[in-house]
C-alpha cells in the first residue's frame, strides 16, 4: 500500500509552502454565516497515535525522496529535476509524495496544524504533537495554526507559554470584525471582548499573532461601525499581522441567503475600499503589518507596516479612487481575472486595450452588469 497521511481542506495563503498536519477535523463552531468550508462536517479530534503515525509517514516519504535525489545525482537536494520526475505522470508517485516534495522544495521550514481550531483540544496533547514535529523534523523553523479568539481567551497564560515552548510560532485568528452587532449578525460566537482577551494572551505568550478581518462584512448598514470598531479592537491587541479578506457572498452560505432576502446589502468594490481607508486611518499606536494576500482583495499591493507606512497605505487607496471611471473598470476586471496585481499594471497598454475590448463586447459599462460579471469571476476563487 502506498504511504498516505490525512490533510484538511484549507490553510492560510501565507502557509502555502507549509506541510499540513491534521490534528482535528472540521470546525468546533461551524456556524459563521459567511463560511462554507466545513458545512456538514462533524468536528472531532484525531487520536494522538494517528497524528504521530502521519508525521512518521511524512518522515518516511522525506527519506524516500532524498534517496531518489541521490540516485538522480542531485546529492539529496530537492532540485527542479527531482520535482519534475515526481510530478511526472506515470512515475507512480502519489499526491502525498508530491505534497511532501513541494514542501521540501520550498525549504521544508514551516508546518501548519489543521483544521479550524485545533487548540481547542487539551494543551498537553497539542504540546506533545508540537514537540513530536520538532523532534521528527529538526530543520523546521516555524509551526502555525488556526485558533478562535474564544479558545485563546479560555487558555491560561501558562497554557500558551507551554505551547510556545513546545514550538508553536504563530496563531492565525479569524477576527472578522471588532463590532459586536456585526459579530452577532454573522453568528461568529465571540464578542469584541473575546477578541481582545484572546489576542492579548497570545501576544503575552510571545507567539506571533495574525488577525484576519473581512472588509465589507458590515454591509451597507454597519460599514462605518465595522471599520471604526474593528480598528479600535486591533489597536487594543496590537497583533503582528492584520490580514485582509474581502467579503464575497458565496451561494450556499447563510449570509448569501440573508442577502437574497434583502436583510443584508453588500458593498461594492469602491465602497469597500472607502471602508478600508477608514479602518486604516483609525489604526493608531500599534506596530502591525497590514497584509493583502488574497485574490479577493482588489488592491493586493495594500501592504505595509504601521506606523511608518500608514500614509503609503492610504495613498494607494486614494490613487485607485482618483482613477477615471474607465480605468477603475479596467482595473477591476483585470484584477478579478487574475491579470493585475498592482495599479502600475494599468500602464501595460496592450493588456489595457484587451480588457477594454472585453468590457465593450460584453456590455459591462453599467455598474450592475459589471458587478454581476465580476461576482461570477470571484466565485472561482473560494
Amino acid at each position: 500500500m502506498s504511504p498516505s497521511f490525512e490533510q484538511g481542506p484549507i490553510r492560510p495563503p501565507s502557509e502555502a509552502k507549509s506541510l499540513l498536519i491534521r490534528v482535528t477535523r472540521n470546525c468546533p463552531w461551524n456556524k459563521c454565516a459567511f463560511c462554507h468550508t466545513y458545512r456538514g462536517g462533524k468536528f472531532e479530534p484525531r487520536p494522538l497515535s494517528d497524528i504521530k503515525k502521519d508525521i512518521e509517514t511524512v518522515a518516511d516519504i522525506v527519506e524516500t525522496i532524498k534517496t531518489f535525489s541521490w540516485k538522480l545525482g542531485e546529492g539529496g537536494r530537492i532540485s527542479n529535476a527531482v520535482i519534475g520526475m515526481i510530478y511526472s505522470s506515470g512515475n507512480g508517485y502519489t499526491e502525498y509524495y508530491r505534497s511532501v516534495a513541494a514542501w521540501l522544495y520550498y525549504g521544508g521550514e514551516s508546518v501548519f496544524i489543521q483544521d479550524a481550531d485545533s487548540l481547542i483540544i487539551k494543551t498537553a496533547d497539542i504540546a506533545e504533537i508540537l514537540s513530536f514535529v520538532r523532534e521528527t523534523f529538526p530543520f523546521v523553523k516555524r509551526i502555525t495554526t488556526y485558533c478562535r479568539s474564544k479558545t485563546a481567551a479560555r487558555k491560561t497564560p501558562e497554557d500558551l507559554i507551554k505551547l510556545k515552548e513546545a514550538g508553536l510560532s504563530r496563531i492565525h485568528v479569524g477576527m472578522e470584525s471588532g463590532y459586536d452587532p456585526v459579530l452577532e449578525f454573522i453568528r461568529k460566537g465571540v464578542t469584541a471582548a473575546d477578541h481582545v482577551s484572546g489576542g492579548r494572551k497570545i501576544k503575552a505568550a510571545g507567539i506571533s499573532l495574525s488577525e484576519y478581518i473581512i472588509p465589507g462584512l458590515g454591509g451597507a448598514r454597519w460599514s462605518r461601525q465595522h471599520a471604526e470598531e474593528t480598528a479600535k479592537i486591533i489597536n487594543m491587541i496590537n497583533p503582528d499581522f492584520v490580514r485582509l479578506r474581502t467579503l464575497h457572498l458565496r451561494p450556499g452560505t447563510a449570509l448569501y441567503a440573508i442577502a437574497q432576502e434583502g436583510a443584508f446589502i453588500a458593498l461594492g468594490d469602491e465602497e469597500i475600499l472607502k471602508e478600508l481607508r477608514l479602518f486604516i486611518n483609525n489604526l493608531d499606536g500599534i506596530e502591525t503589518t497590514i497584509v493583502s494576500d488574497h485574490i479577493l482583495n482588489l488592491l493586493e499591493e495594500l501592504e505595509g507596516t504601521l506606523p511608518h507606512d500608514k500614509e503609503k497605505l492610504l495613498g494607494i487607496i486614494d490613487r485607485y479612487l482618483q482613477l477615471s471611471e474607465e480605468e477603475r473598470l479596467i482595473y477591476r476586471l483585470g484584477r478579478r481575472r487574475g491579470i493585475y496585481r498592482a495599479l502600475d499594471d494599468l500602464n501595460n497598454t496592450q493588456v489595457y486595450l484587451e480588457l477594454k475590448d472585453i468590457i465593450d463586447k460584453n456590455m459591462l459599462r453599467e455598474p450592475a452588469d459589471m458587478d454581476r460579471y465580476l461576482s461570477r469571476l470571484m466565485s472561482r476563487y473560494i
